[in-house]
């Protein structure tokens, strides 16, 4: 499990002004005034370059403007070097900070999700990572931390066919990105420095899977994730971030589950929320929205809302996940109390997983209250409790089902239970498998809920949501059809602690500008930065 703090340190040149709201009109027209003036470029008289004066908020020129209002009960600067200096200084920083942090972001794709059903009936987005940018259809799991892409492989799905529809995947290497850079063994960003002399121009990975036999390797690269502003789409927002370059996929990779790559959400510092936390490009929270249709929306720096339901996460444990504690389960009017059950909120598992006594409280009231006969048993259907569905019947009769949260309030699951069609006919299921291990609340009970999970409260947040009044434009490469087939029985579960693999300690990004018509670029940005201050 990675362990070591993500840091980052982005090299930026920033100019800001510290404008009180009681300076009068007039003071800040002089400013603006000043500040323009005090840009224009003074000629060197060199190789055709040139320079700028540019003044600190607090240098002597500005507080001479500033100080000119007040007499008359304006705003006066604090002298340099004192504690309201600095504490000025710090105050406008947050401010700024926070301006920022305030956008919601998403991926430049769109913001829209889909459960497809050929791939595990798991949750796709498109992301677009690298420069010139390439597509990778992505499953989103929470229950994992690593982000990964099919890359420069041995073993890994290259495209599929689907009803006649051919697709074939991007492979990403970062030997064809101009942004994209291998992960060097002696880097501070790998954490098994004493293998350094096997390989070290890379940083090996390997993360393991509790499906059977599931696993990526290959080493770790940084490259570019195109992101833009959740309420403007055309406002771009790059991000530098540490993933795995996966040579060699195994298990379910291999059989239909995030063949193109799996995006790790996971509260571990090596996830993608967690590393644009830390670069400060969004608040350390977000949310998916999981509609009944299969069609969803993830926000990144999304907190939620006030009227929300939330429930704490279990804290303290060597394997963090998205851990919650459950303490009544409720079948139709029937309330049974339950002691000590933690379940793990994970998208990337299809179907809910508890062990007993949860899971016999559940199924068995549930069995208990369905009028339809039930079916025989089958060693092809991963379900125990399935019913026959008659020719007649629109939709199944079922009794609700809630989970009541630490904290009191309730998960209304809107749809318990999986339509499943065989040759002899169709038939619905209670969409819960016993577990021998860990509890795991999967996708289908988070259906019909915009849940947030906000890493700074610590705290998981869900609200009733058929997720259309959220939804912009996004292409897949393929169309998500609603399927009844029977589900795999296995999913991306969380993941397992592995023996060895790579730790992260940092990331660092770079930037560059061209020097075309910089003066111009200058000029405008800075008018508009000053203005939105001053206004």
């Amino acid at each position: 499990m990675f362990s070591t703090l993500i840091t980052s340190t982005t090299t930026t040149i920033k100019l800001k002004l510290l404008i009180h709201t009681t300076i009068p009109n007039y003071t800040r027209v002089i400013l603006l005034l000043v500040l323009l003036l005090g840009w224009t470029p003074h000629i060197s008289y060199g190789y055709g370059s040139f320079g700028f004066v540019i003044h600190h908020r607090f240098s002597n020129p500005v507080k001479r403007v500033l100080d000119l209002g007040s007499d008359d009960g304006g705003y006066k600067l604090p002298e340099k070097g004192t504690v309201d200096y600095f504490a000025t200084l710090a105050h406008r920083d947050a401010a700024v900070h926070g301006r920022r942090l305030n956008t919601a972001l998403t991926f430049s794709s769109g913001n829209t999700t889909h459960r497809i059903g050929v791939f595990g009936f798991l949750q796709y987005a498109n992301v677009t990572v690298g420069t010139p940018g390439m597509s990778f259809l992505v499953a989103l799991d929470t229950g994992s931390d690593l982000f990964w892409l099919p890359c420069d492989c041995t073993s890994c799905v290259k495209g599929v066919t689907f009803k006649s529809q051919e697709l074939d995947f991007n492979i990403y290497s970062p030997s064809t990105s101009s942004t994209g850079t291998k992960v060097a063994c002696n880097s501070s960003l790998c954490g098994h420095k004493t293998s350094c002399s096997e390989s070290p121009s890379t940083c090996a990975y390997r993360i393991m899977y509790l499906s059977a036999n599931t696993s990526s390797s290959g080493y770790l690269v940084e490259d570019v994730l195109h992101l833009v502003a959740d309420d403007n789409p055309v406002k771009p927002v790059d991000a530098k971030v540490p993933f795995g370059c996966g040579k060699d996929q195994t298990g379910s990779f291999l059989n239909g589950g995030a063949p193109n790559g799996l995006l790790g959400l996971g509260l571990n510092s090596i996830s993608v929320p967690s590393v644009l936390a830390s670069q400060k490009v969004a608040v350390n929270s977000f949310s998916m929205c999981f509609g009944d249709d299969g069609t969803g929306r993830i926000t990144f720096g999304d907190k939620g809302s006030s009227d929300q339901n939330e429930t704490p996460f279990n804290v303290g444990q060597s394997n963090p996940h998205y851990n919650i504690s459950i303490e009544q389960v409720i079948v139709g009017t029937n309330v049974s109390q339950v002691d000590g059950v933690y379940a793990i909120f994970d998208s990337g598992t299809s179907f809910t997983y508890l062990n007993n006594p949860a899971y016999s409280l559940l199924a068995e009231k549930f069995d208990s209250l369905v009028t339809d006969s039930r079916h025989s048993s089958d060693a092809d259907i991963p379900f125990e409790y399935c019913y026959d569905l008659s020719s007649s019947q629109g939709s199944p009769s079922t009794p609700p089902i809630n989970l009541t949260m630490k904290g009191g309030n309730q998960l209304y699951v809107t749809d318990p239970t999986v339509t499943v069609s065989t040759v002899s006919g169709d038939m619905y299921c209670l969409g819960v498998m016993k577990s021998e291990g860990i509890n795991i609340i999967g996708q289908n009970f988070m259906t019909g809920y915009r849940v947030v999970f906000d890493r700074e409260k610590m705290v998981l947040g869900w609200k009733a949501s058929d997720c259309n009044d959220m939804l912009e434009s996004n292409t897949l490469p393929i169309t998500p059809q609603d399927s009844t087939e029977v589900p795999p029985i296995s999913s991306i579960e969380p993941q397992a602690i592995p023996g060895s693999n790579s730790h992260m300690s940092g990331a660092s990004s770079s930037s560059c500008i061209s020097n075309f018509n910089i003066w111009t670029i200058t000029f405008i940005f800075s008018f508009f930065q000053v203005w939105t201050i001053l206004s």
